[in-house]
């Protein structure tokens, strides 16, 4: 997708009414790898490769639409959000290979916006594949269907987006310090609402890298990378049907320093060119890149600290996309073997692209801050309960659709894995 560092940032690609299209790729492949799942050599029971379970969460949102302080009329700015969720988890190795995945559905009902009412489903399914002794990769689809945010399209009817993913990568390692890597991945996004459907993409990527390998576990490498995005359904401004399609070239350098067990650095940055079919004044050459430092000064606290600037997608009216430049923290403390402690400071400032021709303000941009903290608890082996509390803050224009609002969520769940 657009935002190529986050996606890249490690060797490894990320994870996990009917909707109006299925997904035949991910799908498919999701029942590809639950045969070999079913009827592989390996002798694992399924008790130790498939775990079920099931969870409830309960949320509290002070103002679900994310809208400004002027009034709003009669309907409330918040809601009461009810989520039932049952599913599995399974891992199973197949001789060298490792096969991962889970499948999910959810029901979600609001208290008062019911007609947001909408069954969730996340089907996720990856193999680790090993061949000989110097080639390896991954291979793996899935499948998400979930509400649209509501931080820009504001939309009050139910709008449904559906995500299919699948990729394939390897790597060939000719020599004890070096490896050569590729990979391709596809990604595709749909949307249930007409009035949003000019924002659907796909988007294709392809790259290739090599990477120096060292004896302490770090890598450094260059990876090469083209990205092909395709809006199928034109935007209409005026009289004219826009062409959104793009093209995104990078070079990039690709580091993991392993510094100390307890000390570690991620960093995927370096040159991007992006061009636009329609309205050339959208494009942008410059430094895109994404950066992780990893802390555990103890056994039961850990640190993350994130910096990035990279492309994003906008799901708006007015614009499709946006440089995005920010900086998170987040900790993790393990109080006891039952008790965990989770909190995270973000902050994000996206300048937008005009779109179509059309001349943005000066203040064509936004800020949001955020800040949240969870607690979970596990009183049992299947049984974890937990609850958190966030809170966003975002400055921004409304004339672009992006305006300012305050939220407050409050969450509690519980869930079972058996």
């Amino acid at each position: 997708m657009l935002s190529s560092s986050r996606k890249n940032i490690d060797s490894r690609p990320n994870r996990p009414s009917l909707p109006r299209r299925a997904a035949p790729g991910a799908l498919g492949a999701l029942a590809g790898l639950f045969g070999v799942l079913c009827c592989g050599p390996a002798a694992a029971a399924v008790s130790d490769t498939v775990h079920p379970f099931v969870a409830v969460v309960y949320t509290h949102d002070d103002n679900l639409l994310r809208r400004g302080d002027e009034p709003s009329g009669a309907d409330p700015r918040g809601d009461n959000l009810k989520q039932v969720q049952a599913g599995l988890l399974f891992e199973r190795p197949i001789g060298r290979q490792i096969l991962t995945g889970q499948a999910k559905v959810s029901k979600v009902t609001f208290d008062h916006y019911d007609q947001f009412n909408y069954n969730g489903k996340d089907f996720l399914a990856a193999l680790e594949w090993h061949v000989a002794n110097h080639l390896e990769g991954h291979l793996g689809a899935s499948y998400n269907q979930t509400l649209t945010p509501f931080a820009d399209s504001q939309e009050t009817e139910r709008n449904l987006r559906v995500q299919h993913r699948a990729y394939f990568d390897g790597g060939w390692r000719f020599h004890p310090s070096w490896r050569v890597r590729g990979g391709v991945s596809r990604d595709r996004t749909s949307y249930d609402l007409s009035s949003q459907r000019f924002n659907e993409r796909t988007e294709l990527a392809t790259e290739a890298g090599l990477d120096y390998l060292a004896a302490s576990g770090s890598r450094v490498g260059l990876q090469l990378r083209k990205v092909k995005g395709t809006y199928p359904n034109r935007r209409t401004v005026g009289s004219l049907l826009v062409d959104n399609d793009y093209d995104q070239n990078e070079i990039k350098a690709n580091v993991y320093w392993n510094y100390s067990g307890a000390t570690q650095f991620q960093l995927l940055g370096g040159w991007v060119e992006r061009k636009h079919a329609f309205f050339t004044l959208r494009d942008a050459t410059g430094v895109n890149g994404r950066a992780i430092a990893y802390w555990a000064p103890t056994g039961k606290l850990r640190f993350t600290a994130t910096g990035w600037r990279e492309f994003g997608v906008v799901e708006s009216a007015l614009v499709n996309n946006s440089l995005n430049k920010g900086a998170s923290l987040a900790a993790v403390y393990a109080a006891s073997a039952k008790t965990s402690v989770n909190a995270s400071l973000r902050r994000e400032r996206r300048d937008f692209s005009g779109l179509n021709g059309v001349v943005l303000p000066d203040d064509s941009s936004d800020s949001t801050r955020s800040s949240s903290l969870g607690l979970s608890y596990q009183p049992h082996r299947v049984l974890t309960l937990g609850a958190s509390l966030s809170h966003d803050v975002r400055g921004g224009s409304a004339i672009i659709g992006s305006g300012g609002y305050s939220a407050n969520v409050v969450s509690f769940n519980a869930s079972a894995q058996f």
